[in-house]
């Protein structure tokens, strides 16, 4: 109902410019406005979208080194390529639908093709300065709030390009915090998928020379049953190996833009390898013998991207299916040609691969059927609207997530507040099974790491997971830790692909409540709560939670909401798994014991 004594007339419609409507909606711009804890916080992507632009110079040949530093609060990106045209300096940096981009003579392979990117970076900056330098000469403008203050011009000795420095508005980012890992890791990925490019980052000297080969060979570090298959060309390069791993793992990648949902190019590429291992032995085999346990990247140049969301996390075209299916078909078999013993590995690894998935099927209609008789007995999923792949207009599928929860205590809060369109719930009903060590056809055959299959769409293989974040919640106490630790182990171990596409979560929920008479604040460490006491005051109450069940179900719509904390998992080092996950769920339990007793303080 509108407001009494407001008139809906002229008056009432405003029109603002480009950098203020950035500012007024900049989650539209540049996503998640966290406070540096997720990789995908909007303070990550301003620095990315500022190198974009130097990468575009490089793949357009004109400079092959970028400096990058990082002084608490203030970026400085620094290219060597041609430097933004000095008459154009201020339109190409706070004018929406400005810029080169929309040329094709000038950029030919860009991810940012909207002209928004460093003008968003500049509105939600307190200070942002950009100087160009061209032949000689320089330009210089600088921005407070995305307001110009100042204008420079003039000769120069230094050599061409771009320098863009920021610190991000704490108006619109209050509390946030640099990581130098994060940054580390997407300027490796920068390097790996530009070779020859150097990137320095605080010093650090950041660079590949062989590509997507180097970036495998990080990945699995040894851990690959022969040497990696790598091919590189102006539109197409992809590296893949084969390990003892469970699933299949896949990095795929779009003119440098990393698309964790796949899409057209990833399909086509699973498919290619299918086609050029059956042509080479004249069989068919199934896509998963031949597939399990693979690692693989690919990575193409495209002139006009389609992707299927706003996030660019999965691409559309497909036009290039078939053109890719055929090339890498075709390189893969005459690499298995003239390398008989490398096939005959793999021809090995297909083999074990074909016995393990008739195990599995052998047991997995009795499986479906068991998991009938029991659904009863279970806390049955609490399923959301949407959910990720959805072809339905206006779908938000991109949102949907599952929280996985511990028991029915904390199912009553979370389902009270969650919201119905986006978010769906799975409860456990208990502690589930250490998996660790266990055969694929044992784990399938257990009732609630079934179920879990199913509901998530992921019992053969993640291309269909029904959900964008798969969310673990549980209590922050021994029990919830162990639960959380059992879950981990289950998709470390049998789905690692899902981790490595970034949809596994830990919630954070707060471990504290303090009230007074007038305010109540939630908070999720000891420094919070140091500065909750102060403000509220020495009479205020506290409050440690044990379980998510004791949060009031009216206030926990809060820390699932907008604001929701989560940790993402990540694996920095794929060769370490197997390590850590026998030390820590192994049957090493005197070793186990003397670390903990050892490292307890």
């Amino acid at each position: 109902m509108a407001k009494k004594g407001v008139e809906y007339d002229d008056s009432a419609i405003k029109t603002l410019k480009s950098l203020e409507h950035i500012r007024l909606r900049p989650g539209m711009y540049i996503g998640r406005m966290g406070n540096g804890n997720n990789p995908e916080d909007g303070i990550y992507i301003m620095i990315k979208e500022v190198i974009d632009n130097c990468i575009d110079e490089f793949i357009m040949g004109n400079g092959n080194k970028v400096d990058i530093s990082l002084d608490e609060e203030c970026v400085t990106i620094r290219d060597y390529g041609r430097g933004i045209p000095l008459g154009k300096i201020v339109e190409c940096v706070s004018e929406i639908n400005t810029g080169a981009k929309f040329n094709d003579d000038v950029f030919q392979f860009s991810v940012g093709l909207n002209g928004v990117g460093t003008k968003a970076v500049n509105a939600l900056s307190e200070w942002f300065q950009v100087t160009s330098h061209r032949d000689g000469k320089f330009a210089s403008a600088t921005f407070e709030g995305g307001i110009l203050v100042d204008q420079k011009k003039g000769k120069t000795t230094e050599e061409n390009g771009t320098e863009v420095s920021f610190i991000p508005d704490r108006n619109l980012y209050p509390k946030y915090k640099f990581s130098t890992s994060f940054i580390r890791k997407r300027m490796w990925n920068y390097a790996y998928l530009n070779s020859g490019l150097t990137i320095r980052f605080n010093d650090e000297k950041i660079f590949s020379r062989n590509g997507l080969y180097d970036m495998l060979n990080d990945k699995v570090d040894g851990d690959n049953m022969y040497d990696i298959i790598h091919h590189k060309e102006r539109m197409l390069e992809f590296a893949l190996t084969h390990t003892a791993d469970f699933g299949e793992n896949y990095f795929s990648f779009v003119n440098g833009q990393y698309t964790n949902d796949g899409g057209t190019h990833q399909s086509a590429f699973k498919e290619g390898i299918l086609k050029a291992f059956n042509s080479y032995t004249g069989k068919s085999y199934d896509g998963s013998d031949v597939r399990n346990g693979i690692y693989g990247v690919i990575s193409i140049k495209l002139k006009d991207p389609i992707f299927e969301s706003q996030t660019k996390n999965k691409l559309g075209n497909g036009e290039i299916r078939g053109e890719i299916v055929n090339q890498v078909k075709d390189i893969i078999e005459k690499f298995l040609h003239k390398n008989q013993s490398l096939a005959e590995v793999m021809l090995e690894k297909v083999e074990q691969n074909a016995a393990v998935r008739k195990q599995v099927q052998a047991v997995r209609k009795a499986s479906r059927e068991k998991a009938k008789k029991v659904a009863l007995k279970i806390p049955k999923l609490k399923d959301c609207k949407y959910h990720l792949g959805d072809k339905k207009p206006k779908s938000r599928g991109d949102e949907s997530m599952i929280f996985i929860a511990e028991g029915d205590s904390a199912v009553g809060p979370m389902i009270s507040a969650r919201d119905v369109h986006t978010q769906a719930i799975f409860p456990l009903k208990g502690k589930p099974l250490n998996c660790y060590g266990k055969k694929r056809d044992l784990v399938v055959s257990n009732d609630e790491f079934y179920c879990l299959m199913r509901a998530l769409n992921i019992e053969d293989g993640i291309e269909d997971l029904r959900y964008q974040k798969v969310i673990l919640a549980t209590d922050a106490d021994d029990d919830g830790m162990h639960i959380r630790n059992l879950l981990l182990t289950f998709f470390l171990y049998y789905f690692k692909e899902l981790i490595l596409s970034n949809h596994l979560f830990i919630l954070e929920t707060p471990l504290y409540r303090v009230r007074n008479k007038k305010e109540t604040l939630y908070c999720y460490d000891d420094d919070e709560l140091a500065e909750a006491s102060k403000k509220l005051g020495k009479m205020a109450e506290i409050t440690r939670f044990k379980g998510l069940g004791e949060i009031d179900p009216r206030e926990f719509g809060q820390f699932i909401g907008d604001d929701m904390r989560l940790i993402p998992v990540e694996i920095e080092k794929i060769h370490e798994v197997p390590e850590l996950l026998n030390f820590f769920m192994g049957a090493n339990t005197p070793a186990r014991r003397d670390f903990i007793v050892n490292n307890l303080l």
